[in-house]
Parts: C-alpha cells; sequence; structure tokens
C-alpha cells in the first residue's frame, strides 16, 4: 500500500459514520437484546443499566477491533471504499485498535455535557443518560469535523481521533 491515497472528504466520513450506525444497530440487536430477552423472558431477569452500557461497549469493540485489524475496513468502510492504517500504511494492531477504539468514543463526554447544561437551563431533573438524538448528532458530526482541525498533515485531513491515535483514513480507488 503506497502513501499515494487521499484522505477521505468529510462528507464521505459522515456517510460512513451514518452507514456504520445502521450496520450497529444489527449487532446491537444480536449481541444485546436477544440474550436479554431471552434472560428477561425465560429468568425474569434484567441486567442493571451499568452492565448493559460496558456489555454494549465491549460488543462495539468486538467488532470495531476484529474488522480493523483483520482487513482495515468495517463493512461500512468496504462499501465507502475507506481504508484504516497506520502511519506506516500498514494494518494497525490489535493494541493499537482498541486505543483507537477508547479514543473514538471520547465523544461520549461532549455529549453527556450537553445534555447535562440542556437540563440544568431547562430546570430538568439530572439522572437519565443522554437521548438517542443527541448521541447520534454527536457521533456523526463531532468527529468528522474535527477534519477541519488539521490542515497541516502530510497525510491530508484527518481526525482528531486518527490524530491521537496515529492512524489514518485513507480512501480507496475504485474497482
Amino acid at each position: 500500500m503506497t502513501a499515494d491515497f487521499v484522505a477521505p472528504s468529510i462528507k464521505r466520513r459522515i456517510c460512513v459514520t451514518l452507514y456504520e450506525m445502521m450496520i450497529l444497530l444489527g449487532v446491537f440487536a444480536i449481541g444485546y437484546l436477544i440474550p436479554s430477552l431471552i434472560l428477561g423472558l425465560y429468568f425474569d431477569y434484567q441486567v442493571p443499566s451499568w452492565v448493559a452500557f460496558v456489555q454494549t461497549y465491549a460488543l462495539f469493540g468486538f467488532y470495531f477491533i476484529w474488522y480493523w485489524t483483520y482487513s482495515g475496513q468495517t463493512l461500512a468502510m468496504q462499501t465507502w471504499h475507506v481504508k484504516i492504517l497506520d502511519l506506516n500504511n500498514q494494518l494497525i494492531s490489535k493494541t493499537h485498535a482498541l486505543k483507537r477504539y477508547c479514543i473514538s468514543t471520547l465523544w461520549l463526554i461532549p455529549t453527556v455535557t450537553i445534555y447535562g447544561v440542556i437540563k440544568l437551563i431547562f430546570n430538568a431533573p439530572l439522572g437519565h443518560w443522554p437521548t438517542i438524538e443527541l448521541m447520534f448528532c454527536m457521533a456523526l458530526f463531532f468527529w468528522p469535523i474535527t477534519c477541519l482541525l488539521d490542515r497541516k498533515n502530510s497525510f491530508g485531513m484527518q481526525s482528531l481521533v486518527d490524530r491521537l491515535a496515529k492512524t489514518r483514513l485513507v480512501q480507496l480507488p475504485k474497482v
């Protein structure tokens, strides 16, 4: 793989993210909802919310880490001809992928902060997790837009996630 590939545009990154969210709904249904339904229906048991969060976080982490280290592309990245590489144009290692996954989920912090500020402004009680709509918008636009901060990178504009994780996204030519 050569360094001649260009970085994907912000529009392409948003398309990948949107498609990834649809795929993650299926991953979530198979890996979390079905087991939870079985536990609830047959054993009348509901896992605590923190366990559900950890399970979902780990499930999504497994999905991303496996695809990033196996082929450099998740299913959505394959569709949009985008690949993740390290700075030496190699597939990233499992450790590197775990680091990138953890960094890429930092958008949860501004989401929770914004949610808390909105709740305080409208004098609503705190205690509920951010709404799906706010999380969706932050994930869809927050990281891709950070590419605008990276104008002087020799690899093209990369998101803050890629800069911090020392990875890069490349747009592959259509075959």
